[in-house]
């Protein structure tokens, strides 16, 4: 590992420390690489490529020549162990997938690269964290409530989650109050010409949320 290749700690904290993961899932490796960029330039310092992207991979491996200081990039939608050691050697340094999957936490810690593990109950969401996820992604959070989420950490408060999917920008804070560790936000971010306005508010909501 170089220098410039954060380690699962390092990228944990980073994700801890800015609350928010930019979610890139588009139709073409060259537009997915011109919004990563555009959400890093905005101050979005996590960013995830979804491998459903058309040359996801490609995109990755072009992105991860000039990952800005401070930033992170990272494979989404990752569906096994063999995508996720392509994406990794590709360049990613943070593994997400929509479900369970162990093979994918398994590459994660065999080259030091951070996961964030799709789960959709308490039970699932346990047993990510067990196995070894650094983060449980709650998905499709469109599916939960802020309050419900802050139910299950009262029994539950060793979970690190990741809330994502249908979540609006404008309701990320509501999120972390409930006590998410982060969001994942996509659409909310990457529509219309230029973020930097979505990503201003959203990371003004969010250092509002925790003060």
């Amino acid at each position: 590992m170089t220098s410039n290749q954060p380690d699962a700690a390092e990228v944990s904290r980073l994700i801890a420390d800015s609350g928010v993961i930019g979610i890139v899932r588009t139709d073409s490796a060259t537009h997915a690489v011109e919004l990563a960029r555009q959400l890093w330039d905005a101050g979005v310092r996590a960013v995830e490529v979804a491998l459903t992207t058309p040359g996801g991979l490609e995109a990755i491996s072009e992105l991860a020549t000039a990952v800005p200081d401070g930033a992170v990039l990272g494979a989404g939608t990752v569906l096994d162990a063999a995508s996720a050691r392509l994406a990794v050697l590709a360049g990613a340094r943070l593994l997400v997938t929509p479900t369970i999957v162990e093979g994918v936490i398994e590459v994660g810690r065999r080259y030091a690269v951070a996961t964030v593990i799709g789960t959709a109950t308490p039970t699932e969401m346990l047993h990510a964290q067990t196995l070894g996820a650094d983060f449980v992604k709650v998905f499709p959070a469109s599916q939960w409530a802020p309050t419900t989420l802050s139910d299950v950490l009262a029994a539950l408060p060793q979970l690190r989650c990741v809330p994502t999917g249908g979540i609006a920008a404008q309701d990320a804070a509501e999120w972390i109050r409930a006590g998410a560790v982060a969001v994942g936000l996509g659409s909310g971010l990457t529509r219309g010409a230029d973020p930097a306005i979505q990503v201003a508010t959203l990371l003004d909501s969010l250092r509002s949320a925790r003060a």
